[in-house]
């Protein structure tokens, strides 16, 4: 592994600037390109700068390690939180002219802070390459995913990273390390190629990993101390229908991709062969498809996901858990609502149910303590929908978190 000299960066290039940006939000009011536009649906062929509203959630996981290996995670903070078609705190603009990807996700309440820029092809990575995404980027089997990287705010951060210090940057099998002091800090980017599956929706996934490094001082021991924030999210987003076009008799039944991050922990508070401490938790990516059937005439839908599962991400300092899915468990969810574009600019519901079965057979049922579904049709009649969905664990010392998004064609 490469070791690197990152100098703190105080540039950031703004998500939004520059003239002649067109804004799509969901309706009412909401042509899918902006007022005035001929064919407002340039989705997958795009013409102009345009920023999307992003429909899903973001998840923020906050701890600390040290080197003595005694205490795997310290001082955990979790938070996550979903956004609504009208009320999202995700946006992604894509600039043709510049090929230029920025996202931005700031969301208080989850503690969320990405904001980056991701230029095609100086940003782009690759998995069996010679610069593969960073540490707890899914490597998903769907091959029209397209990767990008870059450091906080800067498509042109060396080695797509930023911070400040002498670091090595780890790779997607390990997380970064750091002399005491220094910082890293990447966002990685993973998008539904528009056009590959869908032309008016698609989904992305991101992964926003920052860290330092210090040392700490326990009695007569010193010893080097890592903080970990953590961010994961994935999200819809395309060119919304117009309210009085999306259709009002029939039937549809939308197929498509899914994909979510969840964390998973069943034992939070120790309640298993590994003793009474609080266990650590981590990551695991969800991929797989959703089938949306609707029917119009009554304004109501139902939905299905079923996705595998795939391997949790693990730090350094963390010994291996005995509170993990085994990668490739298998994850199904079934969820109904209701469409209300006056209220809701789309569709709105929840899950009745949610489980997991692992390679062996064995299977666990998520005790649904909250749940979500907001989505919204997209393209000139409603031709795809698409949306973000969260499942919430209630069982007493769980913590079992599942955020994602899907889309789908008529």
């Amino acid at each position: 592994m490469r070791s690197i000299l990152l100098l703190a960066s105080t540039s950031l290039l703004a998500a939004c600037g520059g003239g002649g940006l067109q804004t799509v939000s969901a309706p009412p009011p909401a042509a899918g390109g902006g007022s005035g536009a001929a064919d407002p649906h340039t989705f997958a062929n795009p013409t102009d700068a345009k920023t999307y509203v992003g429909v899903g959630g973001s998840q923020v996981y906050e701890y600390l390690t040290d080197a003595r290996g005694c205490c795997n995670q310290q001082a955990q903070i979790y938070a996550g939180k979903t956004t609504t078609v009208r009320n999202s705190t995700i946006s992604i603009t894509y600039d043709p002219a510049d090929a230029v990807y920025t996202l931005e996700v700031q969301d208080p309440l989850s503690g969320a802070a990405a904001r980056t820029r991701f230029q095609d092809p100086a940003s782009r990575t690759d998995f069996g390459g010679n610069l593969e995404p960073q540490w707890g980027t899914p490597e998903l089997s769907n091959g029209n995913i397209e990767y990008y990287q870059a450091g906080d705010g800067n498509p042109l951060s060396p080695y797509r990273e930023s911070g400040s210090g002498f670091i090595n940057p780890g790779d997607n099998d390990n997380p970064p390390t750091g002399e005491t002091g220094s910082s890293y800090q990447a966002a990685s980017l993973f998008v539904l190629r528009p056009g590959a599956e869908t032309q008016y929706v698609t989904f992305a996934g991101y992964v926003r990993n920052a860290l330092t490094f210090s040392e700490s001082t326990a009695g007569t021991d010193t010893f080097e101390t890592t903080n970990w924030h953590l961010e994961r999210g994935a999200f819809a987003y395309g060119e919304t229908t117009l309210s009085d076009a999306v259709p009002t008799t029939g039937t549809g039944s939308y197929q498509g991709s899914m994909l979510a991050s969840m964390i998973f922990n069943p034992t939070l508070d120790g309640q298993s062969s590994a003793g009474s401490a609080v266990l650590p938790s981590f990551f695991q990516w969800i991929e797989g498809s959703s089938t949306l059937d609707v029917n119009f005439a009554d304004d109501s839908f139902e939905l299905a996901l079923i996705g595998t599962v795939l391997a949790p991400q693990l730090d350094y300092y963390t010994s291996s858990p005995d509170t993990v899915l085994s990668a490739g468990a298998t994850f199904n969810a079934s969820a109904e609502g209701l469409i209300n574009l006056i209220n809701f600019g789309g569709f709105k519901g929840q899950f009745d149910s949610a489980y997991f079965t692992n390679p062996g057979g064995d299977r666990h049922d998520v005790a649904i303590a909250g749940s979500t579904i907001d989505g919204a049709f997209y393209g000139p009649n409603g031709e795809e929908a698409g949306g973000g969905f969260r499942i919430v664990g209630g069982t007493p010392d769980e913590r079992i978190d599942i955020l994602g998004a899907f889309v789908g064609v008529k």
